[in-house]
């Protein structure tokens, strides 16, 4: 059975498609990147994968069902989750709060429901504890232990991105879409992520799907990449081959890579 494939995914926008018949497939525990310059479709496609938006046409699969259709937060419950490239963090709120929010979709007691049956007060409680095992875990694998008790609005810019993804990972997914992980941080903070993102899919299992501008990032921990220009597939393969593609290099490499 596939893992995660998308299967001819169109979507137009008054009159201009945006994506256009694009498929590819990833196999579980990869990392697989789409590039392309800004406005190829790339984060588009993002949105089709996860419910923002509904495709004129074509799947999305993951482990044998389709989630075209499903509502964002439903598709989440699936297992797939993602970050934004403009950070959506609750800046009012501590690194700890906002990482507890991305458990919200395996919270079964409501936030109130212990507060007046004994039985269910215990069943919240020990609810609640496992939940905070899994965001404590995320706060060392991420390195966030300085900054847990800070508000998300007064970090530096790098700290912030982490927290969204250590809030992503919180949602325990299969399949995880970061849109420009690195955009916005400094040559060691891009490096310190290269390792994470390779850490992820090892110590959490998770497939992830990549958009990035940083070449230099997505050539050194891809498994696969696809490159896409207006909406289009131009070529899909192993970095090396994509690299070395005629249209990749004219359209987003240049002629140095």
């Amino acid at each position: 059975m596939d893992h995660f494939r998308v299967d001819k995914l169109t979507i137009s926008f008054g009159g201009l498609t945006a994506v256009n018949n694009v498929s590819f497939q990833v196999e579980k525990n990869s990392i697989f990147s789409i590039i392309g310059p800004n406005g190829s479709g790339k984060t588009t496609i993002f949105n089709l994968v996860s419910g923002i938006y509904k495709p004129n046409e074509g799947q999305v699969i993951l482990n044998g069902e389709n989630l075209v259709g499903l509502t964002p937060d439903r598709i989440a419950r699936k297992g797939i989750a993602r970050t934004f490239q403009n950070i959506e963090l609750f800046g009012k709120a501590t690194v700890m709060d906002n990482l507890m929010l991305g458990r919200h979709i395996h919270m079964k007691t409501g936030v109130f429901s212990g507060a007046f049956m004994w039985g269910k007060r215990s069943r919240a409680a020990r609810e609640e504890i496992r939940h905070r095992e899994v965001v404590e875990g995320i706060v060392d694998f991420l390195d966030l232990q300085s900054v847990r008790d800070q508000f998300v609005g007064n970090l530096p810019y790098g700290k912030r991105k982490l927290v969204e993804l250590g809030r992503a990972l919180a949602l325990e997914p299969k399949v995880l879409c970061l849109d420009e992980p690195s955009a916005g941080m400094n040559t060691e903070e891009k490096e310190d992520l290269s390792i994470w993102v390779k850490d992820i899919r090892e110590d959490y299992q998770v497939t992830i799907l990549l958009i990035e501008h940083d070449m230099n990032m997505v050539m050194g921990i891809s498994d696969r990449i696809l490159a896409i220009n207006h909406g289009v597939k131009i070529t899909e393969g192993v970095p090396q081959e994509v690299q070395n593609h005629p249209e990749v290099i004219k359209a987003y490499l240049g002629e140095g890579i």
